[in-house]
């Protein structure tokens, strides 16, 4: 019996064998607290400086603007409640309707404290226009939240555009980059954010750490009160075994960056074989600006969930966001998007890994055109 094969790599990565190294003998050598001015405490502090570092270069940011947390969604509330906590008369928000929860919902708390929000719409393919943007902006705008890449459909959003009409205005941006950290060049710069979030399990790396960039001069307050660690914005003594695997999976994420084709090859192969066989496949998503391993279709006739059943003794898929495939609702997304019920319903996501092969490919097409053939009959 074979293993099914995995398509969910937008969901959660399994520990790369390097990054498993480095978590475990800094568990085994390196249990000193960080702020402890002894050698095992330094030492500890080393390996959280060094990871630093590595975060840093793989955004193409300052090493002391990366502040590492428990996970995305962390960093996510620390970027929008921080800002909001920071700002002094102004008190509106802007973000699309189809952020992820750990952006929708801390800015809807906002919005039930009295906060202004402006939730943005998007184009079929799930696009925000940055004359949308443009339009939203009032005298009274904080910081405006747009996702890099969006975790559902893959479609990659304008960061650059939208913060060349935010940065005139003295307008914050922030973008949620958790999909798009390690299968795309990032530079905070060139995109002309003020705010990044990764997330450390979409890249390799242990559940239970992530990062947020904070631009040198961002005005953010704490929302967690304690020591000061992580330049007071997130107290509490740093897990650095964590850290250490997050270093570990930057550093092969760098490495991996200049292949990102072989992730969009093994995408497209597998799109090709199941509109060979079902040629009223329909895919979600822009056909060109999305992540490079991420595929989303709607399958003709079919639910996507009943779909992934008849094939789960081969292939492991999701029929949208890890943080709603529990929920028979349509999603968010394809709903934001202009999706019929019917495509909505025949949704499915695919997601490729560096592990992902040609032959998981095969496998997984036969085995799912098989599916949808038994599923589909009348």
């Amino acid at each position: 019996m074979h293993e099914p094969v995995y398509l969910d790599y937008n969901a959660t990565t399994p520990v790369a064998p390097e990054v498993a190294g480095a978590v475990m003998r800094c568990l085994s050598d390196t249990f000193g607290n960080p702020s402890s001015s002894h050698e095992l405490g330094q030492r500890a502090a080393a390996i959280v400086t060094e990871a630093r570092g590595s975060v840093a270069r793989l955004i193409g940011a300052q090493a002391e603007e990366v502040i590492f947390t428990g996970c995305a969604t962390e960093a996510n509330n620390l970027a929008l409640l921080g800002v909001a906590r920071a700002s002094t008369g102004k008190r509106h928000l802007v973000i699309s309707a189809i952020e992820h929860p750990a952006v929708m919902a801390p800015a809807q708390q906002l919005e039930r404290e009295g906060w202004a929000l402006t939730v943005l719409p998007v184009d079929r393919f799930g696009r925000v226009s940055a004359a949308d943007v443009q339009a939203a902006l009032r005298p009274d705008t904080v910081l405006v939240s747009i996702m890099h890449a969006n975790n559902e459909v893959g479609t990659l959003q304008p960061i650059r555009e939208i913060a060349a009409v935010t940065r005139p205005r003295g307008v914050l941006l922030h973008t949620d980059a958790a999909q798009s950290a390690g299968k795309l060049p990032l530079d905070v710069y060139a995109l002309g954010v003020d705010l990044l979030t990764l997330a450390g399990h979409k890249f390799y790396a242990p559940k239970g750490v992530g990062a947020l960039y904070v631009r040198r001069g961002t005005p953010i307050a704490r929302i967690l009160f304690g020591a000061d660690q992580e330049r007071g914005l997130r107290p509490g003594t740093e897990n650095v075994p964590a850290i250490a695997g997050l270093g570990a999976a930057t550093e092969l994420a760098l490495a991996h960056l200049p292949m990102a084709a072989r992730l969009r090859d093994r995408r497209d192969a597998l799109h090709q074989r199941l509109l060979a066989a079902i040629p009223d496949l329909h895919l979600n998503g822009h056909p060109y600006e999305r992540l490079p391993n991420s595929l989303h279709v709607s399958f003709p006739g079919v639910s996507g969930r009943a779909l992934l059943h008849a094939a789960r003794a081969d292939v492991a898929a999701s029929v949208g966001s890890a943080c709603h495939s529990e929920h028979d609702a349509v999603s968010g997304v394809l709903a934001a998007m202009g999706c019929d019920a019917a495509r909505a319903r025949g949704a499915v996501r695919f997601s490729t890994g560096w592990p992902t092969t040609e032959k998981d490919i095969e496998w997984a097409a036969e085995a799912l055109i098989a599916a949808w053939r038994q599923l589909a009959q009348p």
